[in-house]
């Protein structure tokens, strides 16, 4: 899942790197690498605990190197990113997870018997204590040498993370163990412990603590274990989405084909798609014909037909017949590319309340450390009781780690966008999230958002005594000669419906009128006649530029045959779209540089209520000001060039992906295909991962609150903390990852 960014200028002296941060153990590691970080001169650094990354700009004068020095130097590792070759060849399991699993195993197996021991005195033989000891041992010393480890390093630089929270409290009940084993009555043959919930007044030299120190181990290792296999199933998506594209690619040079490595095209080069082979990078048709299933980059389910002319993207499937496609984008250029780089810096990036958490984990172990600090001695002033003091402050230690918090924000974050990437929905950062909730009006660009974008033929009227047939026959082939949008359209759709046109004669503009020629001997005149026609096609005409149409008179032999209604075809989801924005609680308004009749014919076609039409590209802006001046929270949707001004200018920009790169920029959300109901789950996605955070932040920040006075009152075993604490990471996690079932 690393990203292939290497240090690259960002304005003026200013580079921006990525680092993988190794060592980080929770939230609060996280939070110290941060500070150091940015406390050299001109350094901007964040770090995410989930995803094992500091995003970091600095200034020239500083190297990259010196970068990873201070990261060293605050007791962690830190490196580049490695290659997308080397990547691509990564081994499918984290060595990493397996050796945690394999100490994890032990643990378990070695620290059972200690806990059932301790919890079933009917189990509880003459030395069986000694047994205890011998088991629990090398989990306490081995199975959580992670801990110790992680604990040492931040003492030697001055710091306390939740390691030490584990290391202090597990090495202090396995040392009250050992004290009480050989120097006090622990150890005679003999002995009974009794297991009780909640902290007892018992003889401190006769109470041993085998099974908290192994217990806890072996939890807080399964929470480890979960919460790492989890964070690995969050960047699935991530990973599955920048392994897609094609690894080799058959290139034509001076005739023949040549395999080479996907990576090695170049821009220009010709590639050769047979049926059922990935496209190898973004480009255009220059032979044959086909469908492209592109579903696993965009979610759409349908193949797309592509001739000659037609953009295809990289890594979409050839599902039909031979093509041969020029390159036009390659490498970090590509869709998939800059997809893939999207996400990542959505999954770096923290909102607002994950700011405010790494803060609190921040100071919360040294606070926590006072607190089991005071508890021990106020348990020790009001009882006497030097076991129950210490009981309770071990379970002090060891319920409060602040794990939890450091995950909720990131784990959601990771799943939501790298679902949203399945789905064809990209998200640039978390603070979008919080957009998405309080947007109340949506405004949609008309061309190419809710129409097509492409003038379509929409309604062939014939004189009475003419056949239909004939009119489109003779207008589509005097339409074939001219390049005008409309006259395209007709051309267009005359062939798909009667197949190949008769040639043109004599093929002349006539300015202010339209276009004239012979056609199988007949004069034919299409265009905006200013001739009287007949009261019929008057009237045909009358309602087609009502309806919003574009109406052209076909004439042949000196009198009007027919109309012709042209239009910017409404997309076929563009109605269900706006239901389902409606849905979800918006007031959608069309906006458009179009005229009124036009943008108004379009809206009934939708089901869209409020128009503002007329307006010019600069105009726009200014459009979406006004109703941010009337107090409602704007979101926009466009694909243009056009439209990248009010995109960026609005509370929220949805740029559509099949648009301009220029809008894609802008928005904060892009849509990869270009269907608006898309913007609708993009939606609705945002707000439930907005939701899984907040629920994540309410039960992390919950359980601390609620656990620690438990604890501190001496209602808990340190065991069953150890439990609780683990738990609560993992639900968590797991509360994040249902995000991968959204539909």
């Amino acid at each position: 899942m690393s990203s292939t960014t290497a240090a690259v200028p960002q304005q003026a002296g200013v580079s921006e790197v990525e680092l993988l941060i190794g060592g980080m153990t929770c939230a609060s590691c996280a939070a110290r690498v941060e500070k150091k970080l940015n406390r050299m001169d001109g350094v901007s650094a964040t770090v995410n605990y989930a995803t094992e990354k500091a995003r970091i700009t600095y200034p020239a004068g500083i190297e990259v190197a010196d970068l990873i020095a201070t990261v060293v130097k605050t007791g962690y590792t830190a490196e580049e990113p490695a290659p997308p070759r080397e990547e691509a060849q990564a081994p499918e399991e984290d060595p990493e997870l397996t050796a945690l699993r394999r100490r994890l195993q032990v643990s378990v197996l070695l620290a059972l018997p200690v806990v059932l021991l301790a919890m079933v005195p009917a189990l509880q033989f003459d030395n069986w204590q000694w047994l205890s000891l011998t088991l629990a041992a090398p989990v306490v010393v081995w199975g959580a040498l992670p801990f110790h480890r992680a604990a040492w390093t931040n003492l030697r630089h001055g710091a306390a993370t939740m390691d030490t929270l584990v290391s202090v409290g597990t090495l202090a009940a396995f040392g009250w163990s050992l004290w009480a084993l050989f120097l006090g009555d622990a150890g005679m043959p003999g002995m009974r412990h009794p297991f009780e919930l909640t902290v007892s007044r018992t003889d401190g030299a006769s109470t041993i603590y085998l099974e908290v120190a192994a217990g806890v181990t072996a939890f807080i290792l399964l929470g480890r274990y979960l919460e790492a296999r989890s964070k690995r199933r969050a960047g699935a998506a991530l990973r599955a989405l920048m392994e897609l594209g094609a690894k080799d690619v058959a290139v034509l040079r001076d005739g023949r084909e040549v395999r080479i490595p996907a990576e090695r095209l170049a821009v220009g080069d010709r590639f050769v798609v047979r049926p059922g082979e990935k496209i190898a990078t973004d480009g255009t048709v220059v032979e044959g014909s086909s469908a492209v299933d592109a579903s696993m980059l965009t979610g759409e389910s349908v193949p797309v037909d592509v001739t000659v002319g037609d953009s295809v993207t990289g890594a979409t499937v050839n599902a039909g017949g031979r093509l041969v496609v020029e390159a036009t984008r390659v490498g970090a250029d590509t869709q998939l590319a800059r997809m893939a780089r999207l996400v990542e810096e959505a999954q770096n990036g923290k909102a607002e309340v994950q700011r405010l958490a790494d803060r609190i984990a921040g100071v919360f172990v040294p606070v926590v450390l006072l607190i089991a600090a005071g508890t021990f001695g106020l348990w020790l002033g009001s009882t006497d009781d030097t076991v129950a003091a210490f009981t309770a402050a071990v379970a002090v230690l060891i319920i409060a780690c602040p794990c939890a918090l450091g995950l909720a924000t990131p784990t959601a974050l990771m799943v939501g966008t790298g679902r949203g990437a399945q789905l064809g929905i990209l998200i640039k950062g978390p603070e979008v999230l919080e957009s998405t909730r309080r947007i109340d009006t949506i405004v949609l660009d008309k061309t190419g958002t809710v129409t097509t974008g492409r003038m379509t033929l929409q309604d062939v009227y014939a004189a009475e005594g003419t056949d239909e047939s004939e009119v489109l026959r003779l207008a589509g082939a005097l339409e074939h000669a001219s390049e005008h949008p409309v006259a395209r359209a007709i051309a267009a759709g005359a062939e798909e419906r009667l197949g190949a046109l008769p040639p043109t004669e004599q093929f002349e503009n006539v300015p202010g009128r339209g276009v004239r020629g012979r056609v199988d001997g007949h004069e034919v005149t299409v265009g905006r006649l200013h001739e009287e026609l007949p009261p019929e096609l008057a009237r045909l005409r009358e309602k087609a530029e009502r309806d919003g149409r574009t109406a052209v008179v076909v004439a042949w032999d000196g009198a009007a045959r027919g109309v012709l209604a042209v239009a910017d075809a409404v997309k076929e989801t563009s109605a269900e779209a706006v239901r389902e924005l409606r849905g979800l609680g918006l007031t959608p308004v069309l906006l458009t540089g179009d005229n009124r009749t036009v943008a108004e014919a379009v809206a009934r076609a939708v089901g869209i209520d409020e128009v503002i039409a007329e307006v010019l590209p600069e105009d726009k802006v200014a459009a979406v000001r006004r109703l941010q001046a009337e107090g409602r929270t704007v979101a926009m949707v466009g694909d243009g060039v056009n439209d990248a001004a009010a995109l960026a200018t609005a509370d929220l920009g949805l740029a559509m992906g099949t648009g301009t790169d220029a809008a894609i920029e802008a928005g904060d959300l892009t849509l990869v295909r270009g269907d608006l109901r898309v913007a609708a789950d993009a939606i609705r996605l945002s707000r439930r991962t907005l939701a899984t955070i907040k629920g994540n932040l309410v039960w992390a920040f919950g359980y601390n609150v609620a656990a620690l006075p438990l604890a501190a009152a001496g209602l808990l075993n340190p065991m069953i903390a150890g439990a609780a604490m683990a738990f609560s990471s993992v639900f968590v996690v797991t509360n994040s990852l249902r995000l991968r079932t959204f539909h």
